[in-house]
């Protein structure tokens, strides 16, 4: 079976949803399949967590092996990750946050999936957003 764009963003969706629990029995089930994945937690202020975001994604897409140490794939994850901040920052512009980002790549197909709860008082928002770039292997 050939993996294609949208198999890679399922499973970056996936990691983004998961509990930490779930998280290790879908990264083997995934890694069976032939995709790479990974997840980190994220939180803060939206506002002033977007560079830490960006850091996040790329240190966890190399510390896992999604990616190769590559200025190119850093690039793509980069890249992913601010199209995805830019998808949720409209709802959680100004407001605290915490969620996670799952990402995951199968050949050419890296995706970046933040999944993200707002806090405003009482009353939380749920927000998602996602981003894909085509990279080459290294």
């Amino acid at each position: 079976m050939k993996i294609g764009s949208v198999d890679v963003a399922k499973a970056a969706i996936e990691m983004a949803i998961s509990s930490r629990e779930e998280e290790r029995k879908l990264e083997e089930n995934f890694k069976n399949k032939g995709i790479s994945t990974v997840a980190v937690d994220i939180g803060g202020n939206i506002n002033t967590s977007i560079p830490k975001i960006v850091e996040r994604a790329l240190v966890a897409s190399k510390r896992c092996g999604v990616i190769k140490d590559s200025h190119v794939h850093d690039g793509a994850v980069a890249g992913a990750t601010r199209e995805a901040i830019l998808q949720v920052l409209s709802k959680a512009s100004g407001l605290n946050v915490g969620g996670k980002i799952g990402i995951s790549r199968a050949g050419e197909h890296l995706s970046v999936c933040i999944f993200m709860s707002i806090g405003l008082l009482h009353l939380n928002e749920v927000v998602i957003g996602i981003g894909h770039r085509s990279i080459p292997d290294v």
